[in-house]
């Protein structure tokens, strides 16, 4: 069977678009650098593994229950891409009027092995269901229904996400030891993470609602 990718354009701005994400924290990330500050920095990396092999579990559930909605109905995909688009928005308008939040992660953490490290990560990204509401919502906008093989292209889409994703977090875990402490207590530094997530998540989605439209 030939390999279907969406076209290099919409990988392009797929892989831009990721990046912009992946690079602001998010509950995940402020997982890894507890982990890193309190065992080192091969407990971060661990700990990265454990959440991003979850990750891969969101991805195969968002390509098979996508492409059976699309062979159902092409309607009902595009309404869903739509609806995607409009749940991002709505997470960047929540992110930047909803109170201050202070993610709840104590870095005075009990050591663990590394066994559990990778288990503890696995589970809690495999039991976030926020995690599978945004797999949902993401990846169907970078999926060029004309190319055929939607359950290929997202899965393309969902393990280069999640291979950036292992990069990015990696970062975090490698740079804990010095400055993940300081910046996780910081008041400045999350008011600041709020807005700037706000607006990434709000121009990813007005910008997928209007690409979709010249998306054949």
């Amino acid at each position: 069977m030939d390999i279907v990718i969406p076209s290099a354009g919409s990988l392009g701005l797929f892989v831009v678009a990721a990046l912009a994400l992946l690079v602001v924290p998010g509950p995940a990330v402020l997982y890894i650098v507890a982990r890193s500050v309190a065992q080192g920095r091969r407990a971060g990396f661990v700990s990265d593994l454990g959440i991003h092999s979850a990750t891969l579990v969101h991805v195969a559930a968002a390509s098979l229950g996508l492409s059976a909605l699309l062979a159902s109905s092409a309607i009902a995909f595009s309404i869903v891409k739509y609806a995607g688009a409009a749940y991002l928005i709505w997470i960047g308008l929540r992110k930047i009027f909803s109170r201050e939040d202070n993610p709840d992660v104590d870095v005075a953490l009990k050591p663990r092995s590394h066994a559990r490290l990778f288990r503890e990560g696995f589970v809690v990204n495999l039991l976030n269901p926020k995690t599978a509401l945004f797999f949902l919502a993401f990846l169907p906008q970078f999926v060029e229904v004309g190319r055929g093989h939607v359950a290929m292209q997202i899965a393309v889409l969902g393990i280069v996400f999640t291979l950036l994703g292992l990069v990015s977090d990696g970062c975090y875990a490698f740079a804990a030891g010095t400055l993940g402490d300081r910046l996780r207590h910081s008041r400045a530094y999350l008011r600041f993470e709020r807005y700037v997530s706000g607006v990434v998540f709000i121009g990813l989605g007005v910008t997928a609602a209007f690409a979709g439209n010249h998306r054949k």
